[in-house]
């Protein structure tokens, strides 16, 4: 990621303080992938005099300042990677044919085609559920995401299952991250069944990335999600847990 995407704040003395990616999240002001640059600096105490009402994802022991000091937790995740140029994909992951019934497409269909597995596979009680009703949920999550707009461009990687109907019940949506491929969602319709089929399109995702020249794919996963353990499978790696919260707005 270029440094010069990044937003530099300083203090009273001219003092670097923090470094942060800026986006927008949730109709928030984000700062994300914040790093403290001054260790003497009090950072909770000056991102909640600096950033009131904004997002903010950094390091989880930031976080925990935060929230004693009011701030909610938006989410605790974790970043992982798979490197395709020194762990390439197995030959037999590219262009696997789905199970019969399926067929692997681009993701190159309207937001509305793939709201009902999508809104399914994070019901209530998942973690990553959009706690909002299905219009909001369309007009401020999906749509928004397959427009390019919250994370970056949707990649051809990318690829959806349908079924004998044409009915979108499964995806992956692969986007660019400000040069980083990212696996911005991994859904199945769980009450369509087919069981192990979102493991299936990421292996077509992964491996058609690395045919088209990729070096790496990330992705991020929430703590408690049980995906997790997919991905490891899968070849992802650790690499930095963060915690995002939400700073309380100014008094």
């Amino acid at each position: 990621m270029a440094e010069a995407d990044r937003v530099v704040r300083y203090d009273g003395d001219g003092t670097a303080v923090l470094r942060y990616l800026p986006g927008e999240r949730d109709g928030r002001p984000w700062a994300d992938l914040l790093e403290v640059l001054d260790d003497s600096v009090d950072a909770a105490a000056y991102i909640r005099a600096e950033l009131p009402g904004w997002a903010v994802s950094g390091s989880p022991e930031l976080g925990q300042r935060l929230v004693a000091g009011g701030a909610t937790v938006l989410r605790h995740a974790h970043t992982f990677r798979r490197d395709l140029r020194a762990d390439p994909p197995p030959a037999d992951w590219a262009g696997a044919p789905l199970r019969e019934g399926l067929r692997a497409v681009p993701c190159d269909r309207a937001p509305e085609e793939l709201f009902e597995a999508w809104r399914a596979a994070f019901g209530p009680g998942h973690v990553d559920h959009f706690p909002g009703d299905d219009a909001g949920a369309l007009s401020e999550r999906l749509g928004p995401l397959l427009a390019g707009k919250i994370i970056g461009p949707v990649l051809p990687s990318s690829l959806l299952a349908v079924d004998a109907e044409d009915r979108v019940v499964a995806g992956v949506v692969l986007t660019d991250r400000d040069g980083r491929p990212w696996v911005a969602e991994v859904f199945r319709h769980p009450r369509r069944g087919y069981r192990g089929l979102g493991a299936d399109l990421l292996r077509g995702t992964v491996a058609d990335a690395a045919v088209r020249g990729l070096a790496h794919v990330h992705l991020v996963v929430s703590e408690g999600n049980p995906a997790r353990r997919l991905y490891e499978s899968l070849g992802f790696l650790p690499q930095e847990t963060s915690l995002t919260v939400l700073v309380p707005d100014a008094a």
